[in-house]
């Protein structure tokens, strides 16, 4: 047999401003070929349980494209017929299935539906092809996504330590329907909510306990069953929770799906998340005595399409006076190239940040004047060792760090999630020695610093990644929906 896997992923912001060239999906681009299967092959993502699962079947592999790129604004138009261009490209010459590695919230200059959109291309010339599709736990999930696919999983957690597990999932679907042994369907379901990012981690309710169900379902005998929190920030029709279900009896796939459904929106309240105002966040994290201390900057996550170079959080953390404290990290690439021009060992003083406008959400780019010590330069790359992403060789351009004394700032070149104490330790800081570890996340740093952290303070700065929906102009979304809108009865929205 013949495998074609592939991998095409981008969580896009539409309203962040943030650029999102060809350039973005990888270090230099998109890998192709074997650059591609050496990149992702035992790594946990679902592009390598895919390579594991066609290896264990004797089939051959090709592998055309892995294409990933940090959340940010619009994909490029060329950028995205590009990546589409070499999958289809390869399921053109002939292939016995395709295994597609995706997000599932992709957005781009042409289209509200990236991944549906690439579906049903395939789909055009391959009307039969059994196609497998693992999708990431913030999936805007589409009609077209679930009308041109064969098999579907989602990831199970947020962090998404189970990459690997949902291509796993859906791969050995897929083979099992090669085989002839079933004949799955898929069924899929969703209500008018639109949950924030932050009351969407798998170890909080509610969102545990709508997983816990869907565990449940599959320990009872459905195939696969997955909870899609959904991207609330890509800003289209399809935004929004949703349960999809991989099975061979429809009548049992929609009954598991209708019964999450209901309970998350019985829910939905839950799903809403409640800031308290900085100054009182910062003070709070001011008391502890033992760290580290998380501080989270959670409304400029690069992860969310975040620009990375706000400095609310910073500027109140220097206010208050907080010392010992390492910040992971701020995209700077002027104050990078600044430094690096210094050399280490120089002190320098530099704008800060604050170099990119959004326009969206009424914001000027606003720098920090920092003074400092340059400690290290580094090309930012590194192998993450942490259970998100384990395997795989990360860039976040060139790197220096700031000393001023009391902090520690990574300031890098292109956008990178703390998602691994690599973002430290790759530059000589031991985050565990830390009194303050100020991250630019949202939850994915959970995986790797949970098991260092005595205390999590959640710091609600600015971006384009804020809980604060009142700050965005939703247009496309389907209304009502909730929380947006509240006043509405299920039984009769439109």
């Amino acid at each position: 047999m013949r495998f074609v896997i592939a991998m095409m992923k981008h969580e896009t912001n539409t309203f962040s401003p943030v650029p999102t060239p060809i350039e973005s999906f990888g270090k230099q681009g998109p890998l192709f070929g074997v650059d591609a299967y050496n990149a992702y092959k035992g790594t946990n993502t679902p592009m390598g349980a895919y390579i594991d699962l066609a290896q264990n079947e004797g089939a051959e592999i090709v592998t055309p494209i892995a294409a990933q790129a940090w959340p940010s604004g619009f994909v490029h138009g060329g950028a995205y017929e590009s990546i589409v261009r070499a999958i289809v490209d390869e399921v053109k010459r002939g292939c016995d299935a395709l295994f597609l590695d995706l997000h599932g919230a992709m957005v781009t200059e042409f289209t509200d539906d990236g991944e549906g959109t690439l579906l049903e291309r395939i789909r055009c010339i391959a009307p039969n092809l059994p196609i497998a599709v693992a999708l990431d736990l913030h999936a805007n999930i589409t009609e077209k996504m679930i009308t041109n696919c064969t098999t579907l999983a989602g990831y199970k957690t947020y962090p998404h330590i189970d990459m690997g597990q949902a291509g796993q999932r859906a791969g050995s679907l897929l083979i099992r329907t090669l085989k002839k042994e079933i004949n799955p369907v898929v069924i899929w379901g969703r209500r008018p909510m639109l949950p924030h990012t932050l009351r969407m981690g798998t170890d909080d309710a509610p969102m545990k306990d709508l997983v816990t169900m869907a565990r449940v379902a599959e320990e009872e005998g459905v195939l696969a069953v997955s909870v899609f929190g959904g991207f609330p920030l890509a800003d289209i029709c399809d935004a929004g929770l949703s349960v999809v279900v991989t099975d061979v009896d429809q009548s049992r796939g929609k009954k598991v799906c209708d019964k999450i459904l209901n309970a998350a929106w019985a829910r939905r309240e839950e799903f809403v998340y409640h800031s308290e105002p900085l100054t009182e966040s910062i003070a709070r994290a001011k008391a502890f005595s033992d760290g580290p201390v998380l501080l989270i900057d959670h409304s400029d996550n690069c992860a969310s399409g975040g620009t990375q170079d706000t400095m609310a959080v910073l500027a109140e953390a220097m206010r208050q006076g907080l010392k010992d404290v390492a910040v992971a990290a701020v995209r700077d690439p002027e104050a990078v190239e600044a430094m690096i021009r210094a050399g280490v060992g120089s002190r320098v003083t530099i704008q800060l940040g604050g170099k990119m406008d959004m326009p969206a959400i009424r914001l000027k780019g606003n720098p920090l004047e920092v003074t400092g010590t340059v400690r290290v330069i580094s090309d930012g790359e590194f192998i993450v060792k942490g259970p998100v992403e384990t395997g795989v060789t990360t860039y976040m351009g060139r790197t220096a760090v700031l000393d001023t004394g009391p902090i520690k700032i990574v300031v890098i070149e292109r956008n990178h999630e703390p998602i691994d104490l690599g973002v430290f330790r790759s530059v000589g800081i031991e985050p565990t020695a830390m009194h303050y570890l100020l991250l630019k996340s949202r939850i994915h740093y959970r995986g790797a610093f949970m098991p260092i952290a005595r205390h999590i303070i959640e710091c609600d700065g600015v971006g384009v990644t804020s809980s604060d929906y009142s700050r965005f102009r939703f247009q496309k979304v389907r209304r009502p929906i909730y929380p947006l809108d509240s006043d509405f009865n299920l039984d009769e929205r439109p």
